[in-house]
């Protein structure tokens, strides 16, 4: 299999020549702990956005329903969950109406779920594209991730509809509301690195997938408010990054009062710890991707 180079640092020595002069380039592979080069995702912004643009494309091509899909899911789960966990289990829910208390909470992880699952598979999915040109590998996780807003902005049209349905207003508090869209991004982007990178080397991963997201599901209070769990804990629980950006969605777009600023300002950090060491994995493994997807 041909070895694709990875990126390369280039110099050019000596400086100051004249027109015509011999140019010397030397190239060497980036170092284990180089500074991330993220400017190349905006050099080969062209490039991410029809890589976007395909996945999109590619998933709702020869379907019966198409888009209705990204609002049928959501939908669906919400009426389960009203019917189980609100109705017969009366789970409390911060004073709203169950259906939008859920609905809020599906928003960020129906994204969360799609880019985790799409990410994970991303680069063995697209091993011919890697093993035959040279682009920033970032790219390919990325746009699997970014593909999924087109759902999200879909499903918020419904609930802002189920919200006039309901009666509760939007407050100034909405303004925040592409903060926390950026944190469940950044969630699923630093954790979909992670999983993408591993994959390529041991693709055991596509069979942990199903399992992780279910677990994750459950240990995020998308059926249930973090409020449920004991005071002592709640630090700790906050651990999950998808808690704080689920109590951000209940808050910017119903109003909550959970007091979940703590919570935020925890879970906050942990997406920044795993975007960071994300993105120093997969910079690490991508060397290897060539020879081993």
């Amino acid at each position: 299999m041909k070895k694709t180079n990875p990126p390369v640092q280039a110099s050019l020595a000596p400086t100051g020549q004249t027109p015509g002069a011999a140019v010397h380039i030397h190239i060497e592979p980036p170092g284990r702990w180089s500074a991330l080069e993220l400017g190349q995702i905006w050099r080969y912004r062209e490039l991410l956005f029809f890589l976007v643009w395909r996945d999109i494309k590619v998933r709702y091509k020869q379907t019966a329903l198409g888009v209705a899909w990204a609002l049928l899911q959501p939908f669906l789960t919400m009426v389960v969950f009203s019917f189980f966990f609100g109705r017969l289990a009366q789970v409390p829910s911060d004073g709203l109406p169950y259906p939008l208390f859920t609905f809020a909470a599906l928003l960020p992880w129906q994204l969360f779920s799609y880019a985790l699952n799409e990410s994970s598979n991303s680069l063995v999915v697209h091993q011919r594209l890697i093993t035959r040109v040279y682009f920033p590998r970032l790219l390919i996780p990325l746009a699997a991730v970014l593909a999924g807003l087109v759902d999200f902005f879909l499903a918020l049209g419904v609930l802002l509809a189920m919200m006039a349905y309901y009666g509760v207003a939007l407050t100034a508090a909405a303004l925040t509301l592409p903060l926390f869209l950026l944190l469940a991004l950044a969630t699923a982007f630093g954790v979909g690195l992670w999983l993408s990178a591993l994959n390529v080397q041991y693709r055991d991963v596509r069979f942990v997938l199903p399992f992780l997201t279910q677990f994750w599901l459950f240990i995020t209070p998308i059926a249930y408010p973090s409020s449920l769990a004991p005071e002592w804990l709640r630090p700790f629980y906050a651990l999950n990054p998808l808690v704080g950006v689920v109590e951000g969605f209940r808050w910017a777009l119903l109003g909550a009062q959970n007091n979940a600023g703590p919570v935020i300002l925890i879970s906050s950090l942990m997406v920044l710890f795993v975007l960071v060491s994300g993105l120093f994995y997969f910079q690490r493994s991508e060397k290897f991707f060539a020879d081993l997807v």
